[in-house]
């Protein structure tokens, strides 16, 4: 059955540039391929739950120069609902990634959302209340708390990328506290708690979280489940890009979620999916359908 998952927060364009080697400050490479491509966290994450057969809306705003145009057009050939995607005074976001073929990691320079926040009209706001989930990254924290406590009044549950951090990181723990899903990077968890180890930060953030997961790229991810940690290992793949790696996770786990999959179904399901993305460059253009996804995980657990 399909469900409905929108998402509030980054929609950028990617520009991905594959580098001969990654240069020393003050140093030279060469530039072998380049390509465009939609990105952003939340955004991504958006598309890869409609790939997998959901329904995917966002609401962000985006500029009024040609790269707005080109974020839309690309959700759009994804089939996301864009109609509360508006263009406002200024440039949209981007991103300039610089990616090692040879191991397939990749560097990237983000340019910051300076547009203006979100308004709350009634649209957005119908949006929200029509969801079976909403999905936040916290780029914009405005944006994103305004999304989260709108999303409470109406009892639709809230899932967050941990993975941008306020510098109050009184604020980042404000909105994770939000969360019902809370799908963090590395780094995310001991910086926002404050605790001096993972486990003593998992535990922090599932006083108010029902699932709480750090992802650790090739390393796998860890959930804390039952009051324990859990380590899952990550699917092994010739990878290509790991560009939009998390995104895809928080997608494809998302997907897994309002299929009625239990946590370490969904796991395993979100894993899979982030590495067959790794599989081809860009954010998105890996991304598998679900038929496509359950024939690689059969084939690995077979």
């Amino acid at each position: 059955m399909n469900r409905t998952i929108t998402g509030i927060g980054a929609a950028c364009m990617d520009y991905l540039n594959v580098v001969e080697d990654y240069p020393a400050e003050d140093g030279s490479t060469h530039i072998l391929s380049q390509m465009m491509q939609g990105g952003g966290a939340c955004a991504t994450a958006v598309a890869a739950a409609q790939r997998l057969g959901h329904r995917g809306r966002m609401i962000a705003n985006v500029g009024t120069d040609e790269t707005g145009r080109q974020i839309i057009d690309s959700l759009k050939q994804e089939g996301v609902d864009v109609s509360c995607v508006r263009c406002t005074e200024g440039m949209s976001p981007s991103s300039q990634i610089m990616v090692n073929p040879r191991t397939g990691s990749r560097t990237k320079f983000v340019q910051n959302n300076v547009l203006d926040p979100v308004e709350w009209d009634r649209a957005c706001i119908d949006m929200i209340r029509t969801s079976d989930v909403i999905h936040l990254d916290g780029t914009r924290y405005d944006n994103a708390m305004a999304a989260a406590e709108t999303a409470k009044k109406y009892h639709i549950p809230v899932s967050l990328d941990g993975c941008h951090m306020e510098a109050d990181k009184s604020l980042s723990r404000k909105l994770a506290a939000q969360a019902d899903i809370l799908i963090m990077n590395r780094r995310y968890p001991m910086m926002v708690s404050e605790k001096e180890n993972l486990e003593e930060a998992l535990a922090y953030f599932a006083e108010n979280s029902k699932i709480v997961i750090t992802t650790l790229g090739r390393d796998g991810c860890i959930a804390y489940i039952d009051g324990r940690m859990e380590h899952f290992d990550a699917y092994e793949v010739d990878a290509v890009d790991s560009t939009g790696a998390g995104d895809v996770f928080h997608g494809a786990f998302l997907a897994a979620w309002l299929n009625g999959q239990d946590i370490r179904s969904c796991i395993r399901y979100a894993s899979a999916c982030a590495a067959l993305k790794c599989t081809k460059p860009g954010g998105r253009t890996g991304i598998p359908s679900h038929t496509q996804l359950m024939k690689f995980i059969l084939e690995r657990e077979s």
